[in-house]
């Protein structure tokens, strides 16, 4: 049985997130998404192999195991509700939660996160839109479209922001895009420009590589369109 340490979660976590985001895993995906060298993947993909915490599908992807997925929720989880209480209760901005729960979110007992769980009502969604796993039953990590693959002339419900760079969050959020928010697409600049895109009574150009961070669906036209509280 592999011990559940820091680098353990660190690296089930990350196979998940890599999963949903991307499809298969590879050790080279999961070197560069963790920062650390090829030897160190191989050697804690071996660990977590022989721990029945992943498989090998095949000789280049991994993929986790039912429990393996368990152990990943469970970190995904107390990670989530942490970025939550930040926000909501001691005020952090949504572009720096990511990185203090990355810190906190090893050390957090069953007990405590029960109770952050408890006091913030058991809330669904973190401050990025990411749906917050429950500790027992189904979850769903659903990313919908991603902003860079709308047509001009639609609605769009924001409902996840990716929080992979901070400096990128940080800057939508000042312009409002945000989950719940819908922002109208209006214009695609020819050539790679930028996508235009409406909030409120402004109008704003979004280059691509923020419009693939900010995910969701499109909406009709009709005034309105909200989405429900966490």
């Amino acid at each position: 049985m592999v011990t559940m340490s820091r680098a353990t979660e660190d690296y089930l976590k990350a196979i998940y997130h890599l999963a949903h985001r991307e499809g298969p895993v590879t050790t080279g995906q999961l070197a560069h998404e963790l920062h650390v060298s090829s030897p160190s993947v191989s050697s804690m993909v071996k660990r977590l192999e022989d721990g029945e915490l992943i498989t090998r599908p095949d000789h280049r992807s991994l993929q986790l195991t039912a429990s393996g997925e368990r152990a990943a929720l469970r970190v995904v989880r107390r990670h989530r509700l942490l970025e939550t209480f930040l926000a909501r209760t001691l005020g952090v901005p949504w572009d720096e939660v990511h990185a203090e729960a990355e810190l906190l979110e090893h050390a957090l007992s069953e007990r405590l996160e029960e109770r952050i769980d408890a006091a913030l009502g058991h809330p669904t969604h973190d401050p990025h839109g990411d749906p917050i796993p429950p500790r027992e039953g189904p979850h769903e990590e659903n990313w919908g479209e991603a902003l860079s693959t709308v047509p001009a002339g639609r609605r769009f419900l924001v409902e996840r922001v990716s929080d992979r760079d901070s400096a990128a969050l940080r800057y939508l959020g000042d312009l409002g895009v945000v989950p719940g928010v819908v922002v109208g697409v209006e214009e695609q600049a020819p050539f790679g420009g930028p996508r235009w895109v409406r909030i409120g009574d402004e109008r704003h150009p979004l280059g691509d590589p923020l419009t693939r961070l900010v995910h969701g669906h499109v909406v009709d036209e009709s005034p309105g369109v909200e989405v429900p509280q966490s």
